[in-house]
């Protein structure tokens, strides 16, 4: 049991990596959260499935890459390594622009949208919807599927992940146990945001904004550092 608890921490940290920057799909969540409870918290789930799904694929296909590019396997853990540090440095960079006016709503830029790329369509969050009726859970669960899916970045985050660890994750039950780590965290993150929602409405400071990609993104550069080292002999 204890051999899986270091993938289930890795996969605890890599779902908040990419679930904790607080970007259009957050705003549209704690949104949701104001109109009703029941369907935000569907709606989270949906995100998490997302978040799963990606991971899932990424752990599959991440230890057959790294199988057979075992020559080279230091120099693709500098390059996943590489990717992350991007995917966190353009995060923190735009974590420190200026902030809303208070009592704004939060618009973020597209890259920022509820994590590493994350954004429905063009990155703009739609704007707040008219509410003649409760929403059915399915229909939510569906629809922010659907908006959580529409940008690939956070494929390329767990490819990212998955294939610098391919040793690690090539057996069944390190695998599950990664996967478990990042569906619980999501999902945690997401229901814990319905519930700031649906006691706060929408209207979060901008610091605290800032502290959620600060937090996200500084997870995500973390775990590259982790990847990169030991670094490879020139020799």
């Amino acid at each position: 049991m204890s051999e899986l608890m270091t993938p289930a921490l890795a996969g605890a940290v890599a779902g908040l990596g990419v679930a904790m920057p607080m970007g259009a799909m957050s705003v549209l969540l704690l949104q949701e959260a104001m109109r009703h409870r029941r369907t935000a918290m569907a709606a989270a789930a949906g995100i998490a499935l997302v978040d799963l799904g990606y991971a899932a694929l990424a752990t599959a296909v991440g230890p057959w890459v790294a199988s057979h590019v075992s020559p080279i396997e230091a120099w693709v853990r500098l390059t996943s390594a590489a990717i992350l540090l991007t995917i966190a440095t353009h995060g923190l960079t735009r974590a420190g622009a200026t902030p809303a006016p208070p009592g704004a709503t939060p618009a973020p830029p597209a890259f920022e949208a509820r994590g590493p790329g994350r954004s429905p369509g063009n990155g703009a969050a739609p704007g707040p919807e008219t509410r003649t009726g409760t929403r059915p859970a399915a229909t939510a669960f569906a629809r922010y599927i659907g908006l959580t899916a529409l940008n690939p970045t956070t494929a390329l985050y767990f490819a990212a992940l998955t294939t610098a660890q391919g040793a690690t994750l090539d057996t069944g039950p390190a695998g599950a146990a990664f996967l478990l780590g990042v569906g619980a965290a999501s999902l945690l993150w997401q229901q814990t945001l319905v519930v700031l929602g649906s006691l706060a409405g929408t209207r979060i400071s901008a610091t605290a904004r800032v502290w959620t990609f600060r937090l996200g993104y500084g997870l995500v550069a973390a775990y590259a550092l982790k990847i990169a080292f030991p670094l490879p002999s020139l020799g």
